[in-house]
């Protein structure tokens, strides 16, 4: 929270001292129109909004050459601080909503450091969705990891807690809390990597049980080499039940 405050302040900070140089500019050249040409303070504050707004009205009243010339300087000035007042309100809102981002993240490694006999499911594809959805209709504790930032968000959108980062490398997994987990699930597309993945995760956890997603049927001798309890080869799996709903179905005639 002491960084999101502070980084907050300096953004508010900015935005103020902008705010700030806009009114001083502001009332320097309505004191200079006055001293310069004499103008009322009505006619001097008009002639600066106007030239700080760039709208294009004409003079209030003729300008000497000398008016002329603080009038350009006005201008160049005016635009100056108008842009570092648009800056500084971007980088307010770009502020807040990485702090947003920040918070989110640190509520979220808070709740996965207290999880316990949670499920880890590495790949949040089509069978790893499903993975993940079923362990949540089931009321189980689960964490998403998974390289693709646009599966990450849908997974966040489920209201699941995830990592970001390739389900293979050992940070990733302790950061998913592996050493606490209940089983994980290794679901990506890529046979190699449920094998690097079953790997890694034996390694890091030798009691945790593993499931482990194979594309081919040579895969799955490598996958239970590699330290998978259950290889499923979901194709197959598909296969059979469509084949067994259509015998169903030929029977029922």
């Amino acid at each position: 929270m002491h960084i999101r405050e502070t980084l907050a302040h300096v953004f508010e900070t900015q935005l103020a001292r902008s705010l700030l140089a806009l009114a001083v500019l502001v009332g320097m050249a309505t004191a200079g129109y006055m001293l310069i040409e004499g103008w009322s303070l009505l006619d001097a504050a008009y002639m600066t909004v106007v030239t700080f707004t760039t709208v294009g009205y004409e003079e209030v009243h003729p300008l000497s050459s000398t008016g002329r010339v603080f009038t350009m300087f006005l201008m160049v000035a005016g635009v100056g601080v108008m842009l570092y007042i648009l800056t500084s309100v971007m980088h307010l809102i770009v502020a807040q909503e990485v702090l947003r981002n920040l918070v989110r993240r640190r509520r979220m490694r808070a709740r996965m450091a207290k999880l316990n006999g949670h499920f880890i499911v590495c790949g949040f594809g089509r069978v790893g969705r499903a993975v993940a959805l079923t362990l949540q209709e089931q009321s189980a504790e689960l964490i998403v990891v998974d390289k693709d930032a646009n599966a990450l968000a849908e997974a966040e959108e489920r209201s699941m807690l995830w990592v970001h980062g390739d389900s293979a490398q050992d940070e990733n997994l302790l950061a998913a809390h592996i050493k606490d987990a209940r089983g994980l699930v290794a679901a990506t597309g890529d046979d190699s990597q449920n094998v690097y993945v079953s790997l890694t995760a034996r390694g890091l956890n030798p009691e945790l049980y593993i499931v482990a997603r194979a594309s081919r049927p040579d895969a799955e001798e490598k996958l239970r080499r590699a330290g998978a309890d259950a290889v499923v080869l979901p194709h197959v799996i598909g296969g059979k039940e469509m084949a067994l709903s259509a015998m169903a179905s030929s029977r029922q005639e």
